[in-house]
Order: structure tokens, then C-alpha cells, then sequence
């Protein structure tokens, strides 16, 4: 696999706090990664500083070999990252379908998704296409956020707690997406606090704890003890 997206050194502040203390991170052209950890770990910091939300301190972002690093939020858009926001933060005043089509004004040219692949992947966005996006289930808006994003034809996904507040039956149903959404060409980095989702989709997983990252590996490489002690910071002797 060739790498598509580093990043090096990564260091983010909140004013006088920092939030980010030199992560490295890579992810392969057709990969997913899984970055795990507790609230307050840094994971969404990390998110907001790839996509140009977050101010970075120091360190590198690099997409496809070019440095993103201190670029505009909508430029990183446009050159390929989209993200699926914690909380999905679709617009109230608009239905699914106008919800969709806003994430397409970032698109360059013609890529795989369009509204009506879109509408493939999660038929229930085509069904209730004309409703409000909140009068949603949350399952539902979680389908339209990722939808949104995928409008862009990103070649990289960044999706923040994707499993938060929803049902199990619901959350199977949106990971069963993954591998249509990787096929299309898009590689993935995905948070999670959710350990065994987070290793069941990931080739690659990433713990974080206070801002660094404290264990790395392939999921099967990775043991439940050495999973606790990187996402707790506590030995369990």
C-alpha cells in the first residue's frame, strides 16, 4: 500500500492549553484506521487539526506528498478530506436531499458518488428524501452526515464517534457501509471509544490518551491488556 495521508510531529493548542503533543500517524491508500481513547484523549483535536479546523502548532499534515498542513478548512475540503462531524450537525432548515446536495458545492469534476449512489448505499435517505434532516432517527442523520461527506468524493474520510448514542442493530447497519465506501476509492480514518468495533473495521488502530498516541498496531497484533493500559493509563495487575 502507498501512503496517502502522514502526519508528523503533530502539535495543537487551545490557547494556552495543548491538546495535541507530537502525534505521527499514517494512513495507506485504501486502508482504515481506528484512533480509540477516552473523552478529553485528544481524538477529535486530531480530527479538527487534519481538516484545517484546528490550529496546528507544529508538525506536518501531507496528502498524496503535498503539505496541507496550515491551509484553509475549505481548501483541505476541496484537495480531498472530507470529515463526518461528532454529533452529525446536519441543518435543521433543510430536508435529507438539500442536506446531501450542500455537501457536493466542494466537488471538483466528476468521482463516484453522486446523489443517487448515495441513495444506494442507505435506501432510507432516498425514502424520506424530502423530510427535515433532524426528523430523523439518529441512525438516520448519522447515514445523512456520512452522505453529506461522501458528496465531496473525499479521498479521505474522517468519521468522529459514529456509534455515539445509537443502537447497536443501527451501528452494524452503518459499518456494513465501510467496505462500499473503500471500494469507491476513499480511505478512512475512523474514532472510536467503542474498542470492538473499532477493531473489527480497522486494519490499523492508533489508542490516544492526553493528546498522545500510546499504542499502535494491527488489531490483531494488539491484546486486551495492552489495549487497557494505552486507553487508561493504568496497569491491570
Amino acid at each position: 500500500m502507498r501512503a496517502l495521508l502522514q502526519i508528523a510531529g503533530l502539535t495543537a493548542h487551545y490557547g494556552d492549553f495543548q491538546a495535541l503533543f507530537g502525534v505521527d500517524l499514517t494512513l495507506d491508500e485504501g486502508a482504515t484506521v481506528a484512533i480509540i481513547g477516552a473523552n478529553g484523549a485528544g481524538k477529535t483535536t486530531l480530527m479538527r487539526a487534519i481538516t484545517g479546523v484546528a490550529k496546528v502548532s507544529a508538525g506536518s499534515v501531507t496528502l498524496a506528498g503535498d503539505a496541507i498542513t496550515r491551509l484553509p478548512a475549505p481548501d483541505i475540503l476541496t484537495r480531498g478530506i472530507a470529515m463526518v462531524p461528532e454529533g452529525r450537525r446536519l441543518f435543521p432548515s433543510l430536508t435529507v436531499e438539500e442536506n446531501l446536495l450542500i455537501g457536493a458545492h466542494a466537488r471538483k469534476g466528476n468521482g463516484f458518488w453522486t446523489l443517487e449512489k448515495v441513495q444506494t448505499l442507505f435506501p432510507i435517505l432516498k425514502e424520506r428524501r424530502h423530510s427535515p434532516g433532524t426528523a430523523l432517527s439518529g441512525g438516520q442523520q448519522q447515514m445523512v452526515a456520512i452522505g453529506r461527506a461522501l458528496m465531496s468524493n473525499p479521498r479521505v474520510l474522517l468519521c468522529d464517534e459514529l456509534s455515539l448514542g445509537l443502537a447497536p442493530v443501527v451501528i452494524k447497519e452503518i459499518y456494513a457501509a465501510f467496505p462500499q465506501i473503500k471500494d469507491s476509492g476513499t480511505s478512512i480514518i475512523v474514532v472510536e471509544q467503542d474498542i470492538g468495533q473499532a477493531l473489527r473495521v480497522a486494519d490499523h488502530v492508533h489508542c490516544m490518551m492526553e493528546g498522545r498516541i500510546t499504542l499502535s498496531g494491527r488489531p490483531a497484533e494488539l491484546s486486551r491488556d495492552a489495549i487497557h493500559d494505552a486507553y487508561f493509563g493504568v496497569s491491570h495487575a
